[in-house]
């Protein structure tokens, strides 16, 4: 999918035509077919193999700089229908006329910069729009940490009352998750301190002029980033702990399970001892007695009655 969009004299969002690239757009690339890809890359005076490398699932984010333009891949947060999370890298592009962005897949980090938002942004603006897009990245890895903080609270609770498989494996998907975000925010950090030293450097002049304000909203950038990775650290240090806690747990409780069925097995064996003592086809006590049978009966209550309350003193009840 290949779209242009430019913001007009009155501020809004303007879809554009596909055989013209007019200067001050932004080119929206999403999951690009072999064609797109190819008229991209012409109509844009880009490489073929930079625009395909920001669609490879496993490339680290990275910049590149050149006299004409200035790559940047970083990686985004992503949050699927079925509640997962995951990291999808995504290439940001700026040459002296437009904006590129391509990725490999929908993600509603570019999705939220549309016609409704479009008073945030400004096209024509192409360096503050750059960076409004890696400030709203850092945004959205708050706010899902924000939600796998509440999974994981909701996860706890639902432990406290049933050791259940199925929490379990939700969280070590949550853990994965945070290996992901770990390892995507970290990327992001060092390419985002190589960003601030380029466009500081007067050479950046020639492709893009950087403002005090463009300053500070990349400084702005760099900090949630770094506030970002503080939290999924703190989270994976949790989450280590309470699965250590849960295992622990686990484990006392299949202890007990198993005491109290040793304890149980020990005091039905007390009646089946006494009626296979006075089952054996030879003279026994009361063998002639016609209270016999309730006598024995008794024997047995009484000592299966003694060995509970011994047991329960011992703690095995």
């Amino acid at each position: 999918m290949f779209k242009i969009y430019r913001t007009e004299e009155n501020g809004k969002l303007v879809k554009q035509k596909k055989n013209k690239i007019l200067p001050n757009t932004w080119c929206s690339i999403i999951n690009p077919n072999e064609d797109e890809l190819i008229k991209a890359s012409t109509l844009l005076h880009l490489d073929y193999d930079l625009l395909n490398n920001c669609l490879d699932a496993n490339e680290r984010s990275r910049l590149e700089s050149t006299p004409s333009s200035l790559t940047l891949i970083i990686n985004l947060p992503l949050l699927d229908d079925e509640g997962n999370f995951d990291t999808l890298p995504c290439g940001l592009i700026l040459t002296p006329k437009n904006l590129i962005t391509i990725c490999a897949r929908d993600n509603r980090v570019l999705n939220s910069f549309n016609r409704l938002t479009s008073h945030t942004f400004d096209t024509k603006n192409r360096l503050n729009f750059f960076l409004n897009i890696l400030y709203r990245s850092t945004q959205f890895y708050l706010r899902y940490l924000n939600i796998i903080n509440k999974k994981t609270e909701d996860i706890e609770y639902a432990l406290r009352k049933t050791t259940s498989n199925k929490e379990l494996f939700q969280l070590m998907e949550i853990q994965k998750s945070l290996v992901y975000f770990t390892t995507a925010l970290k990327d992001n950090h060092l390419a985002l301190l190589k960003l601030l030293r380029i466009l500081k450097n007067p050479a950046s002049a020639k492709l893009t002029k950087f403002s005090a304000e463009d300053e500070e909203l990349l400084d702005d950038v760099i900090i949630e980033n770094k506030q970002a990775i503080e939290m999924v650290d703190m989270h994976r240090s949790i989450l280590e702990g309470m699965m250590d806690g849960f295992a622990s747990i686990i484990s006392n409780n299949l202890n007990l399970v198993m005491k109290f069925l040793a304890a149980i097995t020990i005091i039905l064996s007390i009646p089946t001892m006494l009626a296979s003592f006075w089952g054996m086809n030879v003279p026994v006590i009361f063998s002639t007695n016609p209270n016999g049978f309730w006598i024995v009966i008794g024997l047995s209550m009484i000592a299966t009655i003694i060995t509970i309350i011994f047991f329960r003193k011992k703690g095995m009840f």
